[in-house]
C-alpha cells in the first residue's frame, strides 16, 4: 500500500495492519504543524485507497509513537508560544479536522500507547477507535496548567469515554493518570506489559479483524458514530436502515453461505 513518504510519521504496512509512528522522538513526538500535515496527507491517502470497488488493503490502522518516552506528549507549545488567537485557533480546528477523518476512515483504527499521551497526545488516542496501552503509559490534558483548554477535541470525547464528572475532574485537574487507573475508568481497553507486548496485540487484534467482512466492519464503525448522539428510537431506526443495505452486499451472502456449509468465509469486500 503505497501512500508516499512523510517528514514526521514512519508508515509500514505489516500483514494486514498500518502502522503508523508519529516520528519526532527528540521532541516527544509533539504535534508541530509539519506532523499535522502529515496526518492530514496519510488519512486523505488512506480515505482514497481503501473500501472502494472491494479494495481493502489493509485491515485496520496502528497509531502509536517513537521511542520509549512518548505516545505524543502533547501539542507542541515551542511553536504555540508566538501564536496569535486567530493562529492559534487555526490550530486547533486544523487538527480536530485530522481527528474528523480519522474517526470516518472505513477501518478500525487502534492507539497503541506508549509513555506520556499528554494533551493533544491523548486527543489523538481518544480519536482513534480504541486504546491499548503498555504498562508505563501515562494519560491527561494539563491545558489548564498553562492557561488553555483542550483544543484537538479532548472536552468533548473524554467524556464519552469516562462520563462527565470523571471527564470534568481529569480536564480541571489537569491530573495524570497511570495505565492502571485509565483501564479501570474505560479509558483504554487493554494494558500490557512492555511496548513490545503492546504492538503483537495491537497485531494480533487487526489480524483477528481480518476474518471479518470488510464492509460490514466498515458499516459498523459509520452505524455506532451516526447513532450515537441520537435518541433510541431515531438509533434503532438507522440500525434497521443499516441492516438492511447490509443484504445487498455480496459479503453478507459470503458469509451466510459459509456459515451454512460450516466454511470459513471468503469476503470480497464488497
Amino acid at each position: 500500500m503505497d501512500l508516499g513518504t512523510f517528514e514526521t510519521l514512519l508508515v509500514e504496512q505489516d500483514g494486514d495492519a498500518l502502522v503508523v509512528t508519529v516520528n519526532r522522538p527528540s521532541a516527544m513526538n509533539a504535534l508541530a504543524g509539519q506532523v499535522i500535515a502529515d496526518l492530514e496527507t496519510l488519512t486523505l491517502a488512506v480515505e482514497s485507497q481503501v473500501g472502494s470497488d472491494g479494495r481493502w488493503p489493509v485491515k485496520g490502522i496502528i497509531v502509536t509513537g517513537a521511542g520509549d518516552k512518548a505516545f505524543v506528549a502533547g501539542a507542541d507549545i515551542v511553536e504555540m508560544q508566538s501564536m496569535s488567537p486567530d493562529e492559534g485557533e487555526a490550530y486547533s480546528r486544523r487538527m480536530q479536522g485530522v481527528t474528523e477523518r480519522l474517526e470516518a476512515l472505513p477501518l478500525p483504527v487502534i492507539a497503541a500507547v506508549n509513555g506520556f499521551a499528554l494533551g493533544g497526545g491523548c486527543e489523538l488516542a481518544m480519536a482513534c477507535d480504541w486504546i491499548y496501552a503498555s504498562d508505563n503509559a501515562r494519560f491527561g490534558q494539563p491545558e489548564v496548567s498553562l492557561g488553555l483548554v483542550p483544543g484537538f477535541g479532548g472536552s468533548v470525547r473524554m467524556a464519552r469515554r469516562v462520563g462527565a464528572a470523571m471527564a470534568r475532574e481529569l480536564i480541571f485537574t489537569g491530573r495524570m493518570v497511570k495505565a492502571d487507573e485509565a483501564l479501570r475508568i474505560g479509558l483504554v481497553n487493554r494494558v500490557y506489559a512492555d511496548p513490545a507486548a503492546l504492538l503483537e496485540g495491537a497485531k494480533a487484534t487487526v489480524a483477528e479483524l481480518a476474518t471479518k467482512s470488510p464492509v460490514a466492519v466498515a458499516a459498523c464503525k459509520a452505524l455506532m458514530s451516526e447513532v450515537a448522539p441520537l435518541p433510541v428510537p431515531e438509533g434503532l431506526d438507522r440500525e434497521a436502515q443499516a441492516f438492511r443495505r447490509a443484504f445487498e452486499t455480496e459479503d453478507k451472502v459470503e458469509g451466510v453461505r459459509a456459515f451454512v456449509a460450516k466454511e470459513k468465509p471468503a469476503f470480497p469486500g464488497r
